[in-house]
């Protein structure tokens, strides 16, 4: 019986941006937000890329709302993505040691100042602190394993 096989290796790109706020929190946090706003904005794009293909049709109000909405998403992603990993810097510095429960510790305070910002029931609130707390927590485990 003939067969066949697959064989390769796949690497992420590296991409360092160096901007020096004279402060490594600012550093960090800037990185983080240009990153993960870059990520955010192109996932953007490329949804409403893939909705315009689909009806066949651009319009120039059509277009606004894609760059508004590609604007939109990029500064809201990556300010979140700014606030984690500024809490997890501050949390590093203060406890004098870089283990997951600064990732846990950042989540919570990111997941709860992002719900507080947008909602006032306290108990969604705490939901969103305690899910941020969990997502960055495993995500730290995870970075452990590889």
């Amino acid at each position: 019986m003939p067969g066949s096989m697959f064989s390769g290796s796949v690497t992420t790109p590296k991409v360092d941006v160096a901007i020096d706020m004279g402060n490594p929190f600012l550093n960090l946090t800037v990185d983080g937000f240009l990153k993960i706003g870059t990520v955010a904005a192109t996932r953007a794009a490329a949804e409403d890329a893939y909705h315009v293909l689909r009806k066949g049709n651009i319009s120039q109000h059509n277009f606004a709302h894609t760059l508004k909405k590609i604007c939109k998403e990029g500064a809201y992603w990556g300010t979140v993505a700014g606030v984690y990993v500024g809490m997890e810097y501050g949390a590093e510095r203060i406890r004098g040691t870089r283990d997951w429960k600064n990732a846990m510790m950042g989540g919570a305070v990111t997941g709860a100042l992002v719900s507080a910002a947008s909602n006032r029931d306290k108990d969604k609130i705490v939901m969103d602190a305690i899910t941020g707390c969990a997502v960055a927590a495993a995500a730290e485990f995870l970075n452990y394993l590889v």
